[in-house]
């Protein structure tokens, strides 16, 4: 039951976290409107693949900073910022209207490469997934050791992918509804992190 509720939460914390329109989902549905079904499914399994990896280092360095009792303390009041950071940015996100260039320039070349490519500069990725580990680390809902990480990071993969997939299918229906879709989820996921950076800071205090 432990492996499969590191799949679990790996899976639930990475579709969260990019259910939001943004660069890389909206990405995959452009392609699968403009070039088709089996591009934007490449594209898809380039930006998870690289997604995978974000995951598996910042597991690692979780392991890493909460094995070190000399800046844990350090690490939790960090956490606390983050989440502070990552309840601003979605709140104004979700104050933004987004709009989708109708006139998109049809996309060329090897759609896993521009996946990957596109996943990898997401610079957000590593320390949102860091944080994550190492809140669920804290609360005792995941272990970090072998093989356990190793399935957290299987499963924000599959998460990302559940993800990528529902925009490629659904293509039709979010293309016209992003802006709604947008504006609520952002500001939920606003909300989440701002009551995780309470928790944490009672935590701290208490």
């Amino acid at each position: 039951m432990d492996y499969l509720s590191h799949i679990i939460y790996g899976a639930v914390i990475a579709f969260l976290g990019m259910v939001p329109p943004g660069m890389l989902n909206m990405t995959a549905l452009k392609i699968r409107m403009e070039r088709g079904k089996p591009q934007s499914i490449k594209y898809a399994f380039g930006a998870t693949s690289i997604i995978f990896c974000q995951a598996a280092v910042a597991v690692v360095f979780a392991d890493f900073f909460i094995k070190n009792p000399l800046v844990v303390d350090y690490l939790k009041i960090i956490g606390i910022i983050v989440f502070l950071i990552l309840s601003g940015v979605f709140y104004q996100l979700s104050r933004k209207e987004l709009k989708i260039d109708s006139e998109v320039k049809k996309p060329k070349g090897k759609y896993f490469m521009r996946g990957a490519g596109m996943s990898a500069l997401n610079m957000l990725a590593i320390p949102f997934y860091l944080a994550i580990a190492m809140y669920l680390a804290s609360e005792n809902k995941i272990i970090l050791e072998r093989p356990y990480k190793l399935l957290f990071s299987l499963g924000v993969a599959l998460g990302a992918a559940i993800l990528f997939a529902i925009y490629i299918s659904s293509s039709n229906i979010i293309s016209k509804r992003a802006s709604f879709i947008a504006r609520n989820i952002n500001l939920i996921l606003s909300i989440l992190f701002l009551v995780l950076a309470i928790l944490g800071i009672v935590r701290y205090v208490s």
